[in-house]
Formats: C-alpha cells, sequence, structure tokens
C-alpha cells in the first residue's frame, strides 16, 4: 500500500488540496483534522474545558466517529448526527487545536488512522501525519503559505459560504492556532526530516495543485 502524507499548519489548504489529488490518483482521502474537529464540536456543546484533560479524556468514551462517503464526498458522523458543515466553524476550528493537545485525544484516533492506510492506498492530511500517524510513509509533504495569506483565503472562503468575518480576526486566530499547534507537548507540528516543503503563497489553487499532483507522481510513477 502506498502512503501520502500532507502536513501543514492552519488554513495552508491542505484539506482542499489532498480531496482533490486522492480522486485524481485513485487513493483514499483520510481528512484527520475533520475528526478532531468533530471531537472539539461534541466537548464545546458539553460547555467543557478544553485545556483540562481530566475534564476531556472521560469523556471520548461517549464519541463515536464515521467517515462515509455520501454522493463522492467525505461526510463526518459524531454519534450518528452529520456534522460536515457544523465541524468547519471558526469556535470548533479553535476547540479542535485544543483537543488535539491532549495525547489521550490523539491516541484515541492513531490506531483507527493507522488501520485505514494498512488496508488501502491513502492520502492523509493533517499536523502529525508524516512525524506520528504513518513516520513510514512512502511520499512526505509540508504545505504551507504566510499567515496573511492564509487568512485572506480563510476569510474568502467563508463569505462564500455567506460567513461575515474579519480579516483581522481570522488573522489572529490563525496565528494563535500556529502557536498552539507548534508549542503543544503532544505531537506538535513541525516538518518531518524527510519531507518536502511547499509554500504556496504566491500560487494560485490551480497552480499549487498542478505543483504537489507532478511531486506526486514523479515519486510513484
Amino acid at each position: 500500500m502506498i502512503q501520502i502524507a500532507i502536513d501543514g499548519p492552519s488554513g495552508a489548504g491542505k484539506s482542499t488540496m489532498a480531496k482533490r489529488l486522492a480522486k485524481e490518483l485513485g487513493f483514499l482521502y483520510v481528512d484527520t483534522g475533520a475528526l478532531y474537529r468533530a471531537i472539539g464540536l461534541y466537548m464545546l456543546r458539553a460547555g467543557i474545558d478544553m485545556t483540562d484533560s481530566a475534564q476531556v479524556l472521560p469523556r471520548l468514551e461517549e464519541v463515536h466517529l464515521e467517515l462515509r462517503y455520501l454522493e463522492g464526498a467525505q461526510h463526518v458522523f459524531l454519534n450518528g448526527e452529520d456534522v460536515s458543515n457544523e465541524i468547519r466553524r471558526e469556535a470548533v476550528s479553535m476547540a479542535a487545536s485544543s483537543v488535539s493537545a491532549h495525547q489521550g485525544v490523539r491516541d484515541f484516533l492513531t490506531e483507527t488512522q493507522r488501520e485505514i492506510a494498512r488496508e488501502n492506498n491513502v492520502l492523509m492530511d493533517g499536523r502529525d501525519i508524516g512525524t506520528v500517524i504513518l513516520p513510514d510513509a512512502q511520499i512526505k509533504i509540508f504545505l504551507t503559505a504566510s499567515a496573511e495569506e492564509r487568512a485572506r483565503r480563510r476569510t474568502d472562503e467563508l463569505a462564500q459560504r455567506g460567513q461575515k468575518v474579519d480579516y483581522e480576526e481570522v488573522l489572529a486566530d490563525i496565528r494563535q492556532r500556529d502557536y498552539n499547534d507548534s508549542h503543544r507537548a503532544a505531537a506538535p507540528l513541525r516538518q518531518a526530516e524527510d519531507a518536502i516543503l511547499v509554500d504556496t503563497t504566491e500560487d494560485d489553487f490551480e497552480t499549487a495543485f498542478c505543483k504537489l499532483r507532478d511531486l506526486i507522481r514523479g515519486r510513484i510513477g
């Protein structure tokens, strides 16, 4: 089985890029970030302190997650509820960053992700795929862009969904999440030593996509 790991900071376009790459390459796409977001949503709804592992970890036994493909799109189900749209809210994004800092949460999801990779040609994206989840992946990519560019893209994306947000607030959130993700004790965000750095600050989506597609095809033949 071939494993492709794409890591990088929040707003780098990993999920959008990975979905299209997986479809074109005929690989199974696993949106690991969506799983963390779903746990974050559950904890947010429960009103608990997500920085307190003593509150977070016991509640994991109440969480049941499923990834289903409906009409060609991946949907995330939390305890039977389709939360695919709900988990994309900014508040849930921050909640995901908080819960992912707990080693117990990461352990809860790690084996599930590895089992999928053992049985399929997979393309996974996240924060620690190449460093922790799939350390032996044949292809590792660290996808990034400047914080300002990621904030601009995120603001435009939310506006297209009808959500009016302030650019400066989005930028502040992205910078905070970058700090949280890179400084957490459990599997901090970092580029794997054997990962290829791809900076798309100056690229539009199509240019970045072609760059990654050609890079991957050149490696897998």
